[in-house]
């Protein structure tokens, strides 16, 4: 075993306890409380509508170039997930053209890595048919990325209060690297933006999902 003189060389100096880099959309972090997340987007042009059986608010407005509804998903009375929803309903030629645009769009935007070994591999075929494939195979169209840290020591501080705090100064030092490679691989990927073909009436849309990981529901209420 290593000395606890070394193991505190690794993890010194912390970040102050609890902050957290989150998942943004439009520059606002998906966090805090719903009413709080419809103020900011207001001020971002969105405008609410009343939503179906007002079951969870709705805003519209333009994003990226789109027309889209904006919904907004909270446990515990804090924001985990903005869920943007195209307006206009597109053909399965149409939407596969938008879809691998918006996988390049991405790909080309230096806040995201790909939650792939390349972008490409969510590219969708030219002469794939959707359309049979989502209702014969049940495929689902996705592609996964991740944003970057805003502030890369920040997160590495917090993976190493993690592992302090579940294992104190116990773990050698080649461990210690090792856990704290996937502790902080592990807090990349709780920025998740995803986006997925979606289908009503033998018609086509794209959702976007931006989600915080660390507001999710995770078991905590079973």
């Amino acid at each position: 075993m290593k000395t606890l003189l070394l193991a505190l060389f690794l993890v010194l100096p912390l970040a102050v306890c609890g902050q957290k880099d989150v998942t943004k959309f439009l520059g606002i972090p998906v966090d805090g409380s719903k009413s709080e997340m419809i103020r900011k987007l207001k001020e971002k042009g969105f405008k609410e509508e009343e939503s179906p059986k007002n079951e969870t608010p709705l805003l519209v407005g333009k994003f990226n170039g789109e027309d889209v509804n904006v919904f907004i998903a909270s446990n515990n009375n804090k924001v985990y997930r903005i869920l943007v929803c195209d307006r206009n309903m597109r053909s399965k030629t149409n939407i596969k053209i938008r879809f691998n645009n918006l996988v390049k769009q991405f790909e080309n935007n230096k806040k995201y890595f790909p939650g792939a070994e390349n972008a490409s591999e969510f590219i969708i075929p030219d002469d794939e048919d959707i359309a049979y494939e989502i209702m014969v195979n049940d495929k689902r169209y996705d592609a996964n990325f991740y944003q970057y840290a805003e502030n890369d020591s920040l997160l590495v501080d917090a993976a190493k209060e993690y592992i302090i705090s579940e294992y104190g100064y116990t773990l050698t030092t080649d461990e210690f690297k090792e856990k704290l490679l996937e502790k902080t691989l592990e807090l990349m990927s709780m920025k998740n933006v995803w986006f997925t073909i979606s289908e009503f009436n033998s018609e086509y849309y794209i959702s976007i999902f931006y989600d915080n990981k660390y507001n999710a529901a995770n078991g905590q209420d079973l």
